[in-house]
């Protein structure tokens, strides 16, 4: 493997199997250090195509998403890191089809268990392709100043105290992910900071090794020295035990190895990692660390003296740079690192107005439904509560457009209305235009809407202009005459009387049952019994001009409304202005619409043309 550099301020990765954190992370680390191009070229979610929003400082950016691994290699050849949040199931195939790719050179892996034969191969083909894999099991990797991996480093506030927004002198290599974040704070205290970092993983076959990147480290100028981290199992440790004997590592190591208080338990302990489980002495702390120390590595006696290790290598590294200054040595190992001040990452709104510094004005007001909690709320009665007390379909009606539990006549007479309104026939515009759309070969929710825009005041929807002038009268004390009249001078038909079919000596059946509910249980029908008064006028006229069903249940309703005793007359006014009465219809007449839409898919019928012997062709 060896090499050197992995990352520069230009890199730009693939990120396969969207995750809004992690990806929104490498942005602000990205904005942080001041980079002119986000480090994230595409993300590849299978399946699905488009654009992801997301922030790069305070411009908002769009980036491509793709199907396909290959479509985005093709599309982003420049991008050479592909990082992977696919689950362990399907972690190795995605690898090993980024690795695949020709334009791949660095596949980080983040899940845990990955099967370990899966994972071999993967090893062995980046090796046989000159290909860097970096996990399973890990958080990834950073570059100060210049490219990070997902969620590397955790927060922009711990980057920012870690002293990663710049390049510092020191290499470090681990193989736990939590730990690095640890272990770079450490390093900022005692040293110039961090240049390059890696977290190998945790499994017991890791995609390259401690020694791979220390290895690499070595040939990296800007790096001056390098930390180790290993943990007890494994051999990994000694893989550079026998470099740093070979002398391959000419630059100074700080090294310890995590677990020696395994020996404490009297039976063997696996800890965190899958890969942190002792087999024998060997694989123990202790004996690596020892290893480390003969090979030549600074090895501390604890880690907690870890610290103070570091910080006593970089200080006689900083004193070789004096003395070079001084011109008493020729070489020097460490140049001052110049500090710089970071900018500001925009806060999230969501965050800020959390932690009060900021208030944003709502962009829609609901008053008639919750689903912020537990369970959804019909204007604060829990969904379980209505399901619990038995409630039906004009309970939740009387919640959701009423804001308000009414008195179960009031639900019971609403169900009524939609039961006697769902339908009637296939002959009326509504059903006619639904029928005519299916067969044409639409989809439902098309052919429900062909059918619900036929209503208005000519088919269905005059029950709202009904109710606004039978009260209008009878608040005014018009007699029959006077209103019928009046409504002729003004040339306006009488909303809610005639019918095309009924007549006084057909009536239409579904009036009569509403007036029978209403009689036996509305506690008044004033403006029923006006609009029946209305109608015996209007048959003096002609046959036809009955009381019709948009009459009737506007009527009806102001006798609901006011007879209730739940609602104010500007209530009762605004419910009837707004067109809560037509809502009745339409709500209705859709569970017929829909079975006409059904019906006619149902029956297979072909696209309907209207005959030529129905149509008068005139000049």
């Amino acid at each position: 493997m060896a090499t050197g550099q992995l990352f520069s301020r230009t890199t730009q990765a693939l990120f396969y199997n969207y995750k809004q954190l992690p990806v929104q992370r490498m942005l602000d680390f990205d904005f942080l250090c001041g980079r002119e191009t986000p480090s994230v070229a595409g993300i590849i979610n299978p399946g699905s195509e488009g654009f992801q929003k997301l922030f790069f400082g305070q411009e908002e950016i769009a980036i491509p998403v793709h199907a396909a691994i290959e479509a985005a290699c093709a599309a982003h050849p420049t991008a050479d890191v592909f990082i992977n949040f696919a689950s362990f199931r399907s972690a190795a195939a995605s690898s090993m089809a980024a690795l695949k790719q020709p334009t791949i050179k660095v596949v980080a892996i983040i899940a845990e268990g990955v099967p370990e034969s899966d994972t071999k191969q993967l090893i062995a083909y980046a090796r046989a392709n000159n290909k860097v894999v970096i996990g399973p099991a890990t958080v990834g990797g950073i570059q100060a100043g210049a490219f990070k991996i997902g969620d590397t480093a955790g927060t922009i506030d711990n980057i920012i105290q870690c002293k990663l927004y710049r390049p510092g002198s020191v290499g470090f290599v681990s193989k736990s992910g939590g730990m690095s974040n640890e272990m770079y704070n450490t390093v900022a205290r005692v040293t110039d900071g961090i240049y390059e970092g890696i977290a190998i993983g945790g499994d017991v076959f890791p995609g390259s090794t401690l020694s791979d990147h220390i290895l690499r480290f070595n040939n990296i100028p800007q790096i001056k020295m390098m930390v180790v981290l290993g943990e007890l199992g494994g051999r990994d440790e000694y893989s550079l035990v026998e470099a740093l004997k070979q002398g391959k590592v000419n630059k100074p190591v700080v090294a310890w190895v995590s677990g020696t208080c395994a020996r404490l338990f009297k039976s063997e302990v696996q800890f965190g990692h899958a890969g942190a489980k002792s087999g024998g002495e060997m694989e123990s702390a202790q004996a690596k660390n020892q290893a480390l120390m003969d090979a030549g590595a600074i090895v501390p006696t604890s880690f907690e003296a870890l610290e103070s290790a570091i910080k006593e290598t970089f200080e006689k590294l900083v004193g070789e740079a004096l003395l070079l200054q001084a011109g008493i040595v020729e070489e020097g190992k460490v140049s001052s690192i110049k500090e710089v001040t970071p900018p500001q990452i925009p806060e999230d709104l969501s965050s800020a107005i959390k932690s009060g510094k900021v208030r944003a004005p709502t962009h829609i007001i609901s008053t008639i439904s919750d689903d912020r909690g537990e369970e959804p709320c019909y204007a604060g009665v829990p969904m379980s509560s209505i399901i619990e007390q038995g409630l039906g379909v004009g309970d939740v009606i009387s919640l959701l457009w009423f804001k308000r539990s009414l008195p179960r006549y009031c639900t019971k007479f609403i169900e009524i209305c939609i039961m006697l309104c769902a339908d009637h026939g296939p002959c009326v515009s509504g059903a006619h235009n639904t029928i005519v759309t299916a067969r044409a070969g639409k989809d439902l929710v098309s052919s429900l809407v062909s059918g619900l825009l036929t209503i208005g005041p000519r088919f269905g929807g005059a029950i709202d202009d009904a109710a606004r002038y039978f009260k209008d009268a009878s608040d005014r004390n018009l007699t029959p005459y006077e209103f019928v009249e009046g409504m002729k001078k003004k040339g306006i038909r009488v909303p809610g009387i005639g019918h095309r079919i009924k007549s006084r000596d057909n009536r239409d059946k579904r009036v009569e049952l509403l007036q029978k509910f209403a009689r036996s249980n509305f506690p008044s029908v004033k403006y029923m019994e006006y609009a029946v008064t209305v109608e015996s006028y209007t048959l003096s006229k002609a046959n036809n001009l009955v009381l019709n069903v948009d009459g009737a249940i506007g009527s009806l309703f102001l006798d609901l409304l006011a007879g209730s005793g739940m609602f104010t007359k500007q209530e009762i006014d605004e419910i009837v202005q707004i067109g809560y009465l037509n809502g009745l219809f339409v709500l209705a007449r859709s569970i017929g619409l829909i079975g006409h839409t059904f019906d006619q898919k149902r029956l297979k019928q072909p696209l309907y043309r209207h005959p030529w012997e129905d149509v008068l062709y005139t000049k």
